[in-house]
């Protein structure tokens, strides 16, 4: 069963204030399952995993609605202010929700780096764990030596780093990403997403992508890379199904199942 581990719905009445603006025309727009069946049809994809793009619970509320109403949209990563006081409760109330999988927040979004590396979030992730939920790393290079804290901290709990912590394929910036990755790949309780790489390749042609996805899968082997497509975000770069046809062709064939499939089912447990 092929699986799309990370794409995106939203709404632009709700977004107001919030990425994406106008200028980023392709994607400027509201996203809703309707957009993505026809791409995941067409792709034989059968099932997503839907992920927040809002920091707030409403926007997490919003997309277990349309899990609800989704047969495709097997599970969903939301959004909870882990370092809030009430945040153990918000997670006990959201998980009620069976398509409820995991958590993200924006880290990517924040200017303290070491946002991540503090014993204020651990009531939330005691209370994550006890839900049986994930762990979405929303991250850059910049933010890698405090999620390895993080992660050793809580080496129960189950992470994947989104997007390959989004290196700077553009300006070729990859012995200290690579370096950063190899102590979270040493971990066994991280695995990393094959996905939004295409849109960190900038100007460079797809093909630059392919020397970071193989380091994915040289670090964390096929069993701890899951592929993604990061839609509608891809739009910016490319196409859905020659984005699933380029990384058909990086991942050897006898690991397809895994890491197109298999490995999002076991972590998201769909």
């Amino acid at each position: 069963m092929l699986i799309d581990a990370h794409q995106h719905f939203w709404l632009l009445k709700d977004r107001q204030g919030s990425w994406p603006p106008p200028e980023l025309a392709a994607i400027h727009r509201d996203f809703v399952p309707p957009d993505l069946a026809p791409l995941l049809r067409e792709a034989g994809v059968e099932g997503t995993v839907l992920v927040q793009s809002l920091p707030s619970v409403e926007d997490t509320r919003f997309m277990l609605d349309l899990a609800e109403r989704t047969d495709f949209v097997l599970g969903v990563v939301g959004w909870v202010d882990l370092k809030a006081p009430d945040a153990p409760s918000v997670i006990a109330d959201l998980s009620s929700s069976p398509k409820l999988k995991g958590l993200r927040p924006m880290l990517q979004d924040l200017q303290q780096d070491d946002w991540i590396d503090d014993a204020t979030l651990d009531p939330a992730i005691e209370a994550m764990q006890a839900h049986g939920l994930v762990f979405d790393a929303l991250v850059l290079p910049r933010h890698l030596a405090a999620l390895l804290a993080f992660a050793r901290r809580h080496e129960d709990l189950p992470i994947v780093i989104d997007h390959a912590a989004k290196p700077l394929i553009a300006e070729g910036r990859y012995t200290e990403w690579r370096a950063s990755m190899q102590r979270l790949a040493a971990l066994p309780n991280v695995r990393c997403k094959l996905s939004g790489m295409l849109t960190e390749a900038g100007d460079q042609r797809p093909e630059a992508v392919r020397p970071y996805a193989e380091t994915l899968l040289e670090l964390f082997g096929a069993e701890r890379t899951i592929w993604g497509s990061d839609w509608p975000v891809l739009e910016l770069a490319g196409r859905y199904g020659d984005w699933i046809a380029q990384c058909r062709e990086i991942v050897p064939a006898a690991d397809h199942a895994a890491v197109f499939g298999g490995n999002a089912r076991r972590f998201y447990s769909l």
